[in-house]
């Protein structure tokens, strides 16, 4: 069978199973199976493809269709122009969150030599992108998982971030000018209504207890205890909990100036405080 033939034939199989995305996840999949370009793909759209790689890209689809996330079957995610390593211990990066990575790095401008901390670092590709794009910072980045922190350090393939198994900021010993976190923040009972590719992701990094809040909670409760005097605090939130973030943050009294970004789509994103 033929590259056409077999996108084709899988594509309409995708389809049937309300897979989103069937011809881009189904071209992207064939493109890893044979170990080339999508390009490649388009140009030799006619080349015969052999028999065990057709059975190879049929398990793929197969599991796409069990609901495992296609950044988990090719085991990368492109974010912020960075590639990283991504497995089920790590939540997938996700475009919504390169505008917490942009305004973090704009106020980090602001620092000679910032000192900065990511909370629940998963993959670290937060920690990791400020990193790299901004050579003068001094980052750190914690997880309670160590599996999840191993996938980290892979992914620090330049060894800049300095990484903490910590449950938030239990085993954190020092303070910094930026505080940034991308924390669980779904409601526990919508878990189960999420996609299940989502639900394949691990819940350690998606329940964010009964309304969402409690990890904001703890993060806008402890973290003035780590930020350096005119510190910031910058948490991405749920697109429906920016009011009630707010409302945690002014109860807290120990921040003011706070500013509500949204991301690409419209959706309220990113929420930054000054700790005065």
């Amino acid at each position: 069978m033929d590259i056409e033939n077999l996108l084709n034939k899988e594509i309409i199989k995708l389809k049937e199973n309300e897979i989103e995305e069937p011809i881009s996840k189904a071209r992207r999949l064939l493109a890893f199976t044979l170990n080339v370009s999508k390009e490649y793909l388009l140009i030799n759209n006619k080349q015969e493809v052999l028999k065990d790689k057709i059975e190879e890209f049929n398990r793929y689809i197969d599991k796409l269709i069990e609901g495992k996330p296609i950044q988990y079957i090719i085991g990368k995610q492109n974010f912020m122009g960075f590639e990283f390593i991504v497995n089920r211990n790590v939540l997938i990066p996700q475009p919504d969150t390169e505008i917490l990575v942009e305004k973090t790095i704009e106020i980090a401008k602001t620092y000679k030599e910032p000192r900065i901390l990511d909370l629940c670092t998963g993959s670290g590709a937060i920690a990791i992108s400020i990193s790299r794009l901004m050579p003068n910072a001094k980052v750190f980045a914690s997880d309670i998982s160590n599996e999840a922190l191993k996938v980290a350090k892979i992914n620090d393939k330049e060894n800049k971030v300095t990484f903490i198994k910590s449950d938030m900021f239990k085993n954190v010993n020092e303070k910094f000018d930026i505080i940034v976190s991308n924390p669980p923040y779904i409601r526990t009972e919508e878990i189960k209504t999420l996609s299940k590719e989502v639900q394949n992701e691990p819940i350690i990094a998606l329940d964010g207890g009964q309304d969402g809040l409690n990890f904001y909670r703890d993060i806008i409760k402890n973290a003035s205890n780590y930020l350096n005097p005119n510190g910031h605090l910058c948490l991405e939130t749920g697109e429906d909990q920016r009011e009630d973030i707010i409302d945690i943050i002014k109860q807290n009294k120990n921040y003011a100036d706070i500013k509500a970004y949204k991301d690409l789509n419209g959706n309220d994103r990113v929420l930054i405080a000054n700790y005065t």
